[in-house]
C-alpha cells in the first residue's frame, strides 16, 4: 500500500494492519478518530467495505412505527420524549397503529421499524398486542421493535426477567431488535446527558440475552455531543467484544446528534467532515459486524450517497414518518422513494440491493 496515499503519516502503521486483515487495537481507534487525513480514513475504511459487501449497497422499504411520545426517561439530548400531561404529548391506540402500517404494507414495506418512549402507564400487554396484530394482519412482514431500553423497562413494569420477557416478546411476533438507546456506554457520559437511562452494561446485557435466543439486532452509537474520542473506542470495542460472543449483530449505526429542542440545544450540529469520519472509523474498528448503516434521515442523502465510499454499504430505507430526529429539528425529509435510494446508490458507483430486515435479497 503506497504510503503516498495518506497525508498522515501515522495511518501508514494501521494501513499495514488492514491490508494484514488485523484487528485494530484500542489505541489504533484513538489514532483514527484524532486524524485529519479524512480521505485516508476513507481509503482505508472502503477497503474493508469491499472485502466484505463488494460493490453491493442494501436498503429496506420500511415503515417507522413510534407508538408514543411519552416518556419516564426524559434524557437530557432528546427532543421526542415528553413527560406525561406536557404539550403534544401523544398515545397512539391499536387501531392507529394499524392504519398506518397498512400504509406501510400497501407501499411495499417488508420492514415495520417500532420504537418509542416509556411511558408510565401502559403495561405490557400493549406491545405484546401491537406484535400480535401486527404479525397476523401481515405475516410476511418483519418486525423489528423495541430497543433495549424498551425490553428491559418493559421487564421492570411486567415483574419478569429479561429472558421471559424476551420470550413472550418473540412469541407475540418480534423478529429483531433495532440499536437505539447504546447512546456511549461510558458510565459518566450516561450520568450526565441519561442518568435514568440504563447503563450501558445493561444495554449489552439485555442484548447479548436476546442474540442468545436467536433474536438478531443491530447497534447504535449516539456521537456529536459530550463524548470523549477513548468513550467512543471503548464504545465500539465493547460492541465488538460482544459481537466475538454472540455473532448476533446485522449492522452498526453511527447517530448524529442533533441538538434542537433539547437540553443540549447550545451545542451545534454535527459536520458532514465529522459524520463520515465516526462511519469510516466505524467500519475500520467493527471488523466483525458485516455492514455499516448510514442513516440518511440524520445525515442527509448526499452525505450518505458520498458514505458509500467511507465504508458503508447500507442507507437504511423508505423509512416514512420519521419523528424522533425530526422532533430534534432534522430538516431531511420523512420519507425517500425507493426509486430515490436507488438513483443516490448507482450514482455512486454502487450496485443497489434491495434486502430485507436479516439482509436476505427481496426479488
Amino acid at each position: 500500500m503506497d504510503d503516498f496515499l495518506f497525508s498522515d503519516r501515522a495511518l501508514i502503521k494501521i494501513a499495514e494492519k488492514v491490508r494484514e486483515e488485523k484487528r485494530l487495537s484500542f489505541e489504533d481507534g484513538v489514532l483514527l478518530f484524532d486524524s485529519s487525513d479524512l480521505l485516508g480514513l476513507g481509503f482505508l475504511a472502503n477497503i474493508v467495505r469491499e472485502r466484505k459487501n463488494s460493490d453491493k449497497a442494501y436498503f429496506v422499504n420500511n415503515r417507522h412505527i413510534n407508538p408514543t411520545n411519552i416518556c419516564v426517561n426524559l434524557c437530557k439530548f432528546c427532543a421526542f420524549g415528553k413527560e406525561k400531561g406536557a404539550k403534544g404529548t401523544y398515545e397512539m391506540s391499536l387501531d392507529e397503529i394499524v392504519k398506518k402500517a397498512s400504509e406501510g404494507a400497501a407501499q411495499g414495506a417488508t420492514e415495520f421499524h417500532i420504537v418509542g418512549g416509556l411511558h408510565p402507564d401502559l403495561p405490557l400487554d400493549y406491545y405484546l398486542d401491537i406484535l400480535r396484530t401486527l404479525s397476523s394482519r401481515f405475516p410476511d412482514i418483519h418486525i423489528q421493535a423495541f430497543t433495549a431500553v424498551e425490553i428491559e423497562y418493559f421487564s421492570t413494569i411486567a415483574s419478569l426477567s429479561i429472558e421471559e420477557t424476551l420470550k413472550k416478546l418473540k412469541e407475540a411476533g418480534l423478529g429483531s431488535i433495532p440499536g437505539g438507546g447504546a447512546e456511549v456506554f461510558s458510565t459518566r457520559l450516561r450520568e450526565r446527558v441519561c442518568p435514568e437511562k440504563i447503563s450501558g452494561e445493561k444495554w449489552l446485557e439485555v442484548i447479548r440475552t436476546a442474540h442468545t435466543m436467536g433474536i438478531k439486532s443491530n447497534a447504535t452509537m449516539l456521537y456529536g455531543h459530550v463524548e470523549t474520542t477513548e468513550e467512543k473506542v471503548d464504545h465500539l470495542i465493547r460492541l465488538r467484544e460482544l459481537q466475538d460472543e454472540t455473532g448476533g449483530f446485522m449492522a452498526f449505526i453511527p447517530l448524529a446528534f442533533h441538538p434542537e429542542n433539547t437540553e443540549m440545544s447550545e451545542l451545534k450540529r454535527t459536520t458532514g467532515y465529522q459524520d463520515l469520519k465516526h462511519l469510516a472509523v466505524s467500519r475500520l474498528m467493527l471488523d466483525n459486524f458485516p455492514h455499516i448503516k448510514a442513516f440518511w434521515i440524520m445525515i442527509g442523502p448526499k452525505i450518505s450517497q458520498i458514505s458509500l465510499s467511507f465504508g458503508v454499504d447500507d442507507i437504511d430505507g423508505t423509512v416514512v414518518e420519521e419523528r424522533i430526529t425530526h422532533s430534534a429539528g432534522a430538516e431531511t425529509e420523512e420519507h425517500i422513494p425507493k426509486e430515490e435510494l436507488i438513483r443516490l446508490i448507482k450514482e455512486a458507483g454502487r450496485n443497489p440491493v434491495e434486502r430485507d430486515t436479516l439482509y436476505n435479497m427481496v426479488a
